[in-house]
């Protein structure tokens, strides 16, 4: 009897243990990018949060960087959904019939730097862009953007809507397509990671990017000349986000604190390290050779009136979707102008 008793106690005892490790065992979410490995939106802003969320949790959620993409860089936002993997991003360039409203922050005269513009469209989103439901189905935790878009050439130099009319430009698609098609250019709308082969191979003239992506693609190896303009003349809008049945599953401890780190934080952090990460790209590129050349005042002015419509354009899809276009176009200029001066 005393030996049934013992092993009643031992199993008991095993049981509080088992029950105790539960409660209190890491959630692992697996988490995926479809850029490299060194690529600054892998390595320091998908890690940086990641490092983030299991700080602000205690260790209680942890993610698991997936060695592979499991679905091509357009079908992110239906692979989370679904998923296929737990975290990921997407931008809305990949996506502009799904998430017209993010384009918003990639119109021409957007943020001086990364972390400007993701900033003040992450405070313009949350107050005016998420009620539309553009993210339905997953749980959105962050908007950004990256660097200032440039132009970058493989053959000859522009330095004037002339140069580049009839050129065929790679471009991620969203406002970067549309500026290409307002300057005369034919845009071939390729994800980033092939950008190498498509100018490498002759497809393509040149390609429009943030200054980072020299670094990240190799492509100092393949762009002869950049044209760049101060603060760009586009830029691309992402969008990061979870499962939503992992995310309802965790505790009102764990939501709390993953939004802790999220929102205006995630945005922070990724423009600070895309601005980095710009810097790493301008120094590829006088490293190389490149023959790099500030845009004229001239030409400037050119590619603004050329572009101007694609504001009224963004107006009349946000219009659409039961937003005043007009006033939150305004109210995110002058939130550019507030985070620029360190409000």
């Amino acid at each position: 009897m005393r030996k049934v008793f013992k092993h009643l106690a031992l199993t008991g005892a095993m049981a509080l243990a088992m029950g105790f490790n539960t409660a209190s065992a890491q959630t692992v979410l697996t988490m995926s990018s479809w850029v490299g490995p060194s690529h600054p939106l892998t390595r320091d802003v998908l890690g940086g949060w990641a490092a983030a969320v299991e700080k602000a949790t205690n260790g209680r959620v942890k993610m698991q960087m997936l060695a592979k993409h499991p679905v091509a860089p357009q079908g992110t936002f239906d692979g989370v959904r679904d998923g296929v993997m737990d975290v990921s991003y997407v931008t809305a360039s990949y996506t502009p019939a799904r998430h017209p409203l993010p384009l918003l922050a990639e119109l021409p005269g957007s943020g001086g730097t990364a972390e400007i513009n993701s900033v003040a469209f992450s405070r313009i989103h949350w107050k005016h862009l998420h009620k539309a439901g553009e993210y339905k189905g997953v749980k959105l935790l962050g908007v950004f953007t990256h660097g200032p878009g440039q132009m970058f050439l493989v053959k000859k130099p522009v330095n004037s809507v002339a140069d580049i009319a009839g050129m065929k430009i790679r471009s991620g698609g969203g406002i970067s397509e549309a500026s290409a098609k307002a300057l005369g250019a034919s845009p071939l709308v390729k994800p980033a990671p092939e950008s190498y082969e498509i100018l490498a191979s002759g497809v393509a003239d040149g390609t429009f990017f943030p200054a980072e992506s020299i670094k990240s693609f190799n492509l100092d190896k393949v762009v002869k000349h950049a044209t760049i303009f101060p603060g760009g003349f586009y830029s691309s809008a992402f969008g990061f986000f979870m499962n939503e049945e992992k995310w309802n599953k965790l505790s009102k401890q764990d939501q709390d604190a993953i939004n802790s780190v999220s929102g205006e934080a995630l945005a922070r952090l990724a423009g600070q390290a895309w601005d980095a990460a710009d810097k790493g790209g301008m120094e590829a590129l006088r490293a190389a050779g490149v023959n790099i050349q500030q845009a004229s005042p001239a030409f400037i002015a050119e590619v603004r009136t050329r572009t101007e419509p694609l504001a009224n354009n963004w107006i009349q899809a946000a219009n659409a979707k039961g937003l005043e276009g007009a006033k939150v176009l305004a109210e995110f200029r002058e939130e550019l102008k507030r985070v620029a001066d360190g409000k």
